[in-house]
């Protein structure tokens, strides 16, 4: 599992002109799924992205979490960050998990997120979406759970 997170004042994703998701500030998770992964590692990296501390404190430092800030998530399945550009021109996306296989993951990915107390957003599995946010620092990081 790989996730692109980035910190934003606020964020939104649009299918076919309607805002199926929006947050103000929070997290937005752009989610890859491949076919290896399993709940134990949609375990992991929601753990691990609720508790990273990358909110400031009083000072300005880098010290509170998602859940210390009471903070939202907009969560976008997003296939395309399994491609493999190594070859050729065009990426190679055989390591994205199935469509159905990675809907399963990335739907039980957000359950654990709201189990956690999260208030989780999202755009629409499989559909061509606009999103869009306002970065917030910039702070853009990696997630993976191998």
């Amino acid at each position: 599992m790989r996730v692109v997170l980035q910190r934003s004042k606020e964020a939104s994703v649009t299918v076919d002109e309607e805002v199926v998701g929006k947050i103000d500030a929070g997290l937005v998770l752009l989610v890859g799924i491949t076919h290896e992964d399993t709940n134990e590692d949609m375990e992991y990296v929601a753990d691990k992205v609720i508790n990273l501390r990358i909110f400031e404190d009083e000072e300005g430092k880098m010290n509170h979490s998602l859940l210390d800030v009471g903070k939202d998530i907009l969560s976008i399945s997003q296939f395309t960050l399994y491609g493999d550009c190594k070859k050729g021109r065009r990426p190679n996306f055989m390591n994205a998990a199935k469509p159905d296989i990675a809907n399963e993951r990335y739907e039980y990915f957000n359950q654990v997120l709201r189990d956690k107390g999260i208030h989780v957003e999202t755009g629409t599995f499989g559909a061509m979406m606009d999103v869009s946010l306002i970065n917030d620092g910039p702070v853009t990081l990696i997630v993976e759970s191998k």
